[in-house]
């Protein structure tokens, strides 16, 4: 299987190098958009499609430091992303009791219309995302670190559950956003 690192021809890591990157990123589109192809068949002009949309998605999830630790766990074999992910429902009680205490400060903040509560609790909990991509990655460096095939499935459990953290985190933040226009507005 091909992955986004791949697509840039480099060593499968959380740390990428974001300049060279981009810089390498603009020369692909250069060579691979559609527009070089224009007067060629319909199915080399979908090949150029193909890459161009392949390049495109390869890009915007190497250049961030989240996507890309989720990328790199789902590589492992955990898709965070899909609802019924297994991992996420193997959270750890404490976090998730915790979880559950910040959303009912969090609603009982939205409902006194208290936005600096809500700011304040936001504050706290980017720092905690912070932390916790910061764990994601140094246990993602492990993994990658380690030879192929050396099992690590502790490593990924850990990351599992520090970028589960940072999704609820995120999710979190992104409601206090939301409270925040809908109080300005």
């Amino acid at each position: 299987m091909r992955t986004h690192f791949d697509v840039f021809g480099l060593k499968r890591a959380y740390d990428v190098d974001v300049p060279a990157l981009e810089k390498q990123y603009r020369e692909l589109s250069l060579q691979l958009h559609p527009d070089r192809v224009a007067q060629a068949s319909a199915r080399e002009r979908l090949q150029a499609l193909e890459g161009t949309t392949a390049l495109n998605e390869a890009f915007k999830t190497l250049k961030d430091p989240v996507r890309r630790a989720f990328y790199l766990l789902k590589l492992h074999g955990i898709d965070l992303d899909r609802e019924d992910a297994g991992a996420q429902k193997d959270m750890p009680l404490a976090f998730l009791e915790e979880v559950m205490d910040l959303r009912e400060a969090l609603d009982s903040a939205m409902a006194k219309k208290d936005l600096g509560r809500a700011r304040s609790m936001a504050d706290d909990v980017e720092a905690r995302k912070k932390a916790a991509l910061t764990e994601a990655a140094g246990v993602l460096r492990t993994l990658e670190a380690s030879e192929p095939g050396s099992g690590g499935q502790d490593e990924v459990r850990k990351a599992s559950h520090a970028l589960g953290r940072v999704r609820y985190f995120t999710r979190f933040l992104e409601q206090v956003d939301a409270f925040e226009e809908e109080i300005q507005a």
